[in-house]
């Protein structure tokens, strides 16, 4: 029996256009509704009567979530995926085994990051806090790096579930460094680049993240602050090497400290035997930590229904989350523009009856339709 083909990734055919759920639910108003229907049963009485006080909300995201935040998404219209369909992230394997690799992807990221830092969470990330607060969700599992949702609800718990790049995290100790200061140094290491950086925020021409406008500048956008420029001496670059490494070498396995060298500025010299940092994010390749695995899961078991926003549940650590809630019997939830992955294993059962709190699937932007339905939702709480 011949075997399915694997999931590509990055994954970029296009995915059907959903069935939305209910059908009330095409207008703007009529999606707000819904989303109100669905998440009333997570109100803290409506949580006791119905559920045990086990009916909390439990939020899964994505990349659409950030889009109003200037930070572009991987699978929509524009997204970075769908219309660069070329591109190639690096691999977990190649960035451990090769400089040259490094190389390239430090002087992209070193590109890419001013925008990533100076960007900020949306109102949508701030709806998610007040929800919270109002006790109709307990935790988030968010697919995004970009530290948004600690950032805009540090009350709120959130499990990364594909790391973070405020810091970076030493291959051989494993001790995390900031990213901000991290740039820093690759600045004075690079001072064409750094001087090259300078000219592009000059002229703006790193002002939006979107493919098409980047692209017109000559620049090719690539997802997590990756700035391509078509012929650029990526092998000119250098990078630092991990400062706790220098100060005191870990030990091998023999009883030896590894050797990390550097060069006369501190660059990071390929006779070391270790001292590597990486981005603190799960690269292509890499596993997701145990714990990480084992607190998403937790949160799922835990929860009595999950909405998903702002992601087309393309990645498989994401997907199967969805499906664990679906196998426990759980309501769900998406809020995303455009198609998801296999979400007729999610609502193919759906009843006509249903008005939104079994199940909805909304096609609009978060950042509209969440701040209303956290309003509505205060005004019900605040009748009991």
């Amino acid at each position: 029996m011949p075997r399915a083909p694997l999931l590509r990734v990055p994954y970029t055919d296009p995915l059907p256009a959903p069935r939305i759920i209910p059908g009330s639910a095409t207008t703007l108003s009529g999606a707000i509704a819904t989303l109100v229907d669905f998440l009333s049963p997570s109100l803290p009485s409506a949580s006791r009567a119905n559920n045990g006080g086990n009916g909390k909300t439990l939020l899964l995201t994505g990349a659409g979530i950030s889009v109003a935040s200037g930070l572009a998404d991987y699978r929509g219209t524009n997204g970075t995926y769908t219309l660069n369909k070329t591109y190639r992230p690096i691999y977990f394997n190649e960035f451990c085994d090769s400089h040259e690799a490094r190389k390239r992807y430090w002087a992209r990221s070193f590109l890419g990051w001013t925008n990533l830092e100076r960007a900020r969470p949306n109102r949508a990330h701030e709806a998610c806090g007040e929800l919270g607060r109002m006790g109709v969700v307990e935790s988030v599992i968010t697919q995004n790096v970009d530290s948004f949702h600690p950032t805009a609800h540090p009350h709120l718990p959130t499990t990364e579930l594909h790391g973070y790049l405020r810091n970076l995290v030493c291959l051989t100790c494993r001790n995390e460094y900031s990213r901000r200061a991290f740039q820093t140094q690759l600045s004075h290491l690079n001072p064409s680049w750094a001087a090259f950086l300078a000219e592009m925020l000059a002229t703006g021409a790193l002002d939006t993240e979107n493919p098409a406008e980047r692209r017109k500048k000559g620049l090719k956008t690539n997802p997590d602050g990756d700035v391509d420029i078509p012929d650029a001496p990526y092998t000119t670059f250098r990078y630092p090497a991990c400062p706790v490494c220098l100060e005191k070498p870990p030990m091998k396995a023999d009883g030896g400290a590894v050797r990390v060298h550097v060069d006369q500025d501190g660059a990071w010299d390929p006779r070391s035997e270790g001292g590597v940092l990486k981005p603190a994010v799960i690269m292509f390749g890499e596993s997701i930590p145990a714990a990480t695995k084992v607190a998403a899961e937790e949160a799922v078991d835990a929860a009595g229904r999950i909405l998903v926003i702002g992601s087309s549940l393309a990645t498989y650590s994401a997907w199967r989350l969805v499906k664990r809630a679906k196998e426990l019997h759980m309501p769900i939830g998406v809020l995303n523009i455009g198609g998801v992955r296999g979400e007729e294993t999610f609502f193919g059962h759906v009843q006509e009856t249903n008005t939104g709190s079994e199940a909805a699937r909304l096609s609009e932007n978060a950042e509209k339709v969440l701040p209303q339905v956290v309003r509505i939702l205060r005004e019900m709480k605040g009748r009991e």
